[in-house]
């Protein structure tokens, strides 16, 4: 109840209502029927009946003339006075703070009349009536109504000052605010109050009382006017009034609105391009159907605030006024209700968009106070009966604009493999994941390292199985190469170093695309026995000396560079000497021996060294120092920390003649895996070379070696790895990097693995396919009391309106991630479910089963990067349009099937008539849905 100051007109117009004055009682009549009546004042107060305020003086006067008994008693009270009780007599607005009992009396209407009926009030005073409201646990008359400032957000200085009862609606202060600015009916409003800070606050949910919603006497509220373009002035802090002059006076299409990219957002905007493309979605909220069915109470809600954002961004969108839009306050609503959405990371557009259905369904969902529904298996009964009974209790919960849109229903049928259980349940479903048929072959880049020094390394590109073993990986390669599988050993090489070598058992779904796989060729003989002849295999690291920064000369870097070997060498020539030649001639195709001159100008060059020096294999002085910033570069790099160089007084395991530097082209020393000196590995007192590990690198030991990047070393393994130490100027002249890098190419690298394209059918189907549970999400089967690794299989009974269809390009196992390009044909028209529901089918009406598409959500790129578009076609113009971010483009229909196509939207074509026959009744036709578009500038998005 609105209550504005009453004015002396509005006596007139109770005096008119009230009866004839008839005969007065006598006074004990009188005092009966005002005080103990079954109207007087000890009658208990219900809710909403009105109550009058009487000044206490004249009530009191009037008791002592009803007492006395005398009708022409001196103590008459005269006419019901009131004047003490306002503050003045023009506006007559009540005494703050009056006291009941003390100030004034409280009469109900009965009374009251009775009273003015015998006495009269006094001329021009406004009676005072008020109503009974039931505030928590009690019932009391509201003496003070509250009394608000309403004021127009464009207009601050004009207030007007209405009255309300705490019991009133806020939306009857909107509609009190609309009636007295005028405002039309076509215009959106809402409302803000003004805080004691002095900032400003939404009043989301205007169906709560006065009382609920806090407003105080004296508080401004205030009303704000959306604008033609789909604003709110509010919302618009910093536009100029030329840029919103600007806006408003822009017109083009409803719809064709591009979308602000705010920082890896276009997985946002996709989504949200496609969901206002949904016809009748978007005519809900352009219509504000959604402004009566906000659930503000949901606990499982977001307390209508997703609903309203999206709603603002569907405004803009479809007033014509608008090029693109910023969905920055949309944004900042996601992050806030879904932490996962927060910042500016690239997110997965099937994934927001699962989020934004669950969230608007639940913010406008006709369910305030959801009953416990207790799932019921089928127990043998017929599937018509047991679906429509899931059906019903799942409306019972779930009952918004998005059930009725998009949500349909399947059937689930479980099959025990032990006793034959089977379980029959209809779940609901909002969109449709389905798979694409996934090839079971898979392509492989690797590098072929033959132990002849002459040939180069070889890149092949092979065929194996996905699933996969290393020692597939070897027999697709021996095709090749006709070298046998036994003498293969396969690694991953990683900033010049070994990072693992693969044991043949190993699967290879631990190999990612990326991956640098080299495949070395070793000799084939094995140990057998104690007294057999085996081979040792090596792992061989190169490195060169760099000069130490900020240290004397005798101070030096290693780095490693080129390319790693495995190389298999007798064990019973396992010398450095013998080594020393052995790696010699397996780098000779880049590496030159030097000629006679050469040794003659290393002699002269080596007297003018300290002639006591001598290149002890494996040997670090004790008190070496390292580079700081050699040690900072880390294993990525390729740089290992420095030593002083080695002199002649220091022990080794060589006994080499004095000028052996002047005929050695390099140096030799152990390392661990990582390539760093390791004085631990190698025994001192012997000639050959021996390490504290048993002899050979199995190709069965798969382990890894080392760390990628920045992560953290392993302790060094006792494993002998040898690296060859060159000294720049010797690299210089006889190291041949042009040459050591170079490699040729199969015949096989021009192979592709042609992916056919694929039916959208296909994949409704794989969908449907019995499959049987994994080991992680198990069964418990009620009759064998355990769980089982049952069979499962899924089949459509009723479908939605609009049909989402999610393709799931992206695949997830333990060791790899991959998008799957495959090309999904799907129609634009006449999608044919059909032969897909198994519910019993209305012959006569073929259009429920057919679908025709209306939007798409592309996917460029692959997993660490990519890109989302979206070709949506526009409900009033039957036009497809490419929304890339804030960028919107005329396509035509075969620009629209693509390998990007990752989530597909399709309407039910009896959607499309019904919606087909409004449009028409409301404005003149427009062109078929979703039908060709008409000549014009098109973009080539392929």
């Amino acid at each position: 109840m609105a209550a504005v100051a009453a004015s002396s007109a509005d006596t007139a117009a109770v005096d008119d209502q009230e009866p004839q004055r008839e005969a007065v009682p006598d006074l004990e009549s009188q005092r009966r029927q005002i005080e103990n009546g079954e109207n007087g004042r000890g009658r208990p107060l219900q809710v909403g009946e009105s109550w009058f305020l009487v000044g206490q003086h004249w009530y009191k006067q009037w008791e002592v003339y009803v007492q006395g008994g005398d009708q022409d008693s001196s103590t008459f009270p005269g006419c019901i006075n009131n004047a003490e009780l306002f503050e003045d007599q023009v506006n007559w607005h009540l005494k703050k703070e009056l006291v009941e009992g003390e100030d004034y009396v409280l009469l109900p209407a009965a009374a009251w009349h009775y009273l003015v009926n015998w006495y009269g009030l006094e001329h021009g005073q406004p009676p005072i009536e008020r109503k009974v409201v039931e505030l928590p646990s009690i019932h009391k008359v509201e003496v003070y109504p509250v009394e608000l400032v309403l004021v127009q957000h464009s207009d601050m200085d004009t207030p007007h000052t209405a009255q309300f009862s705490q019991t009133d609606s806020v939306d009857l202060v909107l509609q009190t605010a609309r009636e007295q600015f005028l405002v039309s009916p076509q215009e959106e409003t809402r409302l803000w109050i003004k805080n004691a800070e002095g900032s400003f606050e939404r009043l989301c949910n205007t169906r709560v009382s006065v009382l609920d919603a806090s407003l105080k006497t004296g508080q401004v509220v205030v009303m704000e006017t959306r604008n033609k373009d789909g604003t709110w002035p509010s919302a618009q802090p910093h536009a100029t009034s030329s840029t919103l002059e600007e806006e408003e006076d822009f017109q083009g299409q409803p719809g064709i609105c591009g979308l602000t990219n705010l920082g890896n957002t276009c997985f946002m905007n996709s989504a949200l391009q496609c969901l206002s493309n949904v016809p009748q979605l978007t005519e809900y909220f352009l219509k504000n159907q959604y402004v009566e069915e906000l659930n503000f109470c949901n606990p499982l809600g977001m307390k209508g605030e997703i609903a309203q954002a999206y709603a603002d961004l569907v405004k803009q969108a479809w007033s014509g006024h608008h090029r693109s839009i910023v969905p920055q306050v949309f944004k900042t609503k996601v992050g806030h209700f879904a932490s996962q959405f927060l910042g500016y990371q690239q997110h997965d557009s099937q994934e927001l968009l699962s989020f934004l259905l669950d969230g608007l369904h639940e913010d406008l969902n006709r369910v305030k106070k959801k009953e416990y529904v207790e799932l019921c298996d089928a127990a043998g009964r017929p599937d018509q009966e047991v679906a429509q009974e899931a059906w019903q209790n799942h409306k019972r919960r779930n009952d918004s604009v998005i059930v009725d849109t998009f949500h349909g229903l399947f059937k689930s049928t479980l099959v025990c493999p032990d006793c034959g259980n089977v379980s029959v349940t209809f779940d609901p479903f909002c969109y449709l994941s389905v798979p694409l048929p996934v090839s079971h072959k898979r392509v492989m880049e690797v590098f072929f390292v033959s132990m002849d020094p002459r040939r180069k390394p070889e890149q092949h590109r092979l065929v194996v199985p996905k699933k996969g073993k290393i020692s597939d990986l070897c027999v697709a390669l021996a095709k090749h190469t006709g070298i046998s599988p036994e003498r293969m050993m396969v690694a991953d090489v990683f900033s010049h170093r070994f990072y693992k070598i693969y044991q043949l058992e190993e699967s290879l779904s631990s190999i990612l695309d990326r991956d640098d796989i080299f495949i070395y060729e070793v000799s084939g003989r094995a140990a057998v026995g104690e007294n057999s002849r085996e081979d040792v295999v090596l792992p061989i690291y190169l490195r060169e000396r760099t000069p130490a920064r900020d240290y004397n000369s005798s101070y030096y870097g290693l780095m490693l560079f080129g390319h790693p070997l495995l190389v298999s060498v007798p064990r019973d020539r396992l010398s450095w000497d013998a080594l020393y030649h052995i790696l010699l001639y397996r780098l000779s195709r880049y590496v030159t021996r030097p000629s006679s001159d050469d040794e003659d100008d290393g002699d002269e060059k080596a007297d003018l060294e300290d002639k006591d020096s001598l290149p002890k294999p494996g040997h670090v002085t004790e008190g070496s120092s390292q580079d700081p910033g050699l040690e900072q570069a880390g294993p990525s790099s390729g740089v290992v920390s420095g030593s002083r160089a080695p002199v002649d007084n220091s022990p080794g395991p060589s006994h080499w003649p004095q000028r052996a530097r002047r005929k050695h082209l390099f140096t030799l020393q152990t390392v661990n895996s990582n390539g760093t000196s390791d004085r631990s590995t190698f025994n001192e007192d012997t000639h050959g070379v021996s390490f504290s590990c048993e002899p050979g690198l199995g190709r069965r030991e798969g382990v890894f070696l080392g760390s990628r990047a920045h992560d953290h070393l392993p302790s060094p393994l006792a494993q002998p790895y040898i690296a060859i130490d060159w000294d720049p100027e010797m690299k210089k002249r006889y190291y041949d990097e042009v040459e050591a890098e170079g490699y040729v190419k199969h015949d096989c690298v021009g192979y592709v693995l042609k992916k056919a394209p694929v039916r959208l059918q296909e994949c409704i189907e794989l969908f449907t396919t019995v499959e049987t549970l994994e080991k992680e999400n198990p069964w418990y089967c009620p009759t064998c009391k355990q769980h089982q690794l049952a069979t499962k299989k899924l089949d459509l009974w009723m479908l939605p309106e609009t049909l989402i269809i999610h393709l799931k390009r992206f695949s997830y196992t333990k060791f790899s991630r991959e998008k799957l390009d495959t090309l999904v044909e799907f129609p634009i028209r006449d999608l044919d479910f059909s032969e897909f529901v198994i519910k019993p089918q209305n012959d006569s009406a073929p259009e429920l089963y057919k679908y025709d598409l209306i939007a798409v959500s592309n996917h460029y790129g692959g997993l660490r990067d990519g890109h989302y578009t979206t070709f949506a076609c526009n409900k009033d113009s039957g036009q497809w349009h490419y929304f890339d971010d804030s960028s919107v483009s005329p396509v035509t229909e075969n620009q629209i099937e693509s390998k990007a196509a990752y989530v597909l939207f399709y309407q039910r074509q009896d959607v499309v008539r019904r919606l087909q026959t409004q449009a028409s009744s409301s404005k003149p036709p427009a062109s078929s849905a979703c039908g060709a578009p008409p000549k014009s500038e098109f973009m080539d998005v392929n």
